[in-house]
């Protein structure tokens, strides 16, 4: 499906999904995978219903690992929200495999996105936030 577009013509989603390696089969298991994709581009609180969904996924680390790995610039992907994964790109700059990042890394950061609740990503990835982290 997603190999048949130019990659301009893809959408966000379809760009996404196509470049985290060969393996997609995660991507019909996604609570979302039905939902239109309209649903999960919004900006603002309506964030935080997106997000809340992605916690109730069983593929949710693969979805963020696929948005790490792809840059997606839009969207909630794995629960966390673009300026999230922007932080966290900037912080690891040369990750390259980041879904063994995610499952395998004892970084604190990744034990916090591993957890069942939404994270407190930029007090892990923020200097000046640093020293307000809580355990």
């Amino acid at each position: 499906m997603y190999g048949h577009k130019e990659d301009s013509e893809l959408s966000e989603v379809e760009f996404a999904m196509s470049t985290y390696g060969d393996d997609q089969s995660w991507v019909a298991r996604a609570l979302c995978a039905s939902v239109e994709p309209d649903v999960l581009f919004v900006q603002g609180a309506s964030q935080r219903q997106v997000r809340m969904r992605c916690y109730e996924c069983e593929v949710r680390l693969e979805c963020l690992a696929d948005a790490l790995q792809s840059e997606a610039n839009y969207g909630v992907w794995g629960g966390l929200t673009e300026r999230e994964r922007r932080a966290i790109l900037r912080h690891y700059p040369h990750a390259e495999n980041w879904l063994e990042w995610l499952r395998s890394s004892d970084e604190p950061l990744a034990h916090e996105l591993r957890s069942p609740h939404v994270p407190k990503v930029l007090s892990y990835v923020r200097p000046q936030m640093a020293g307000r982290m809580t355990p």
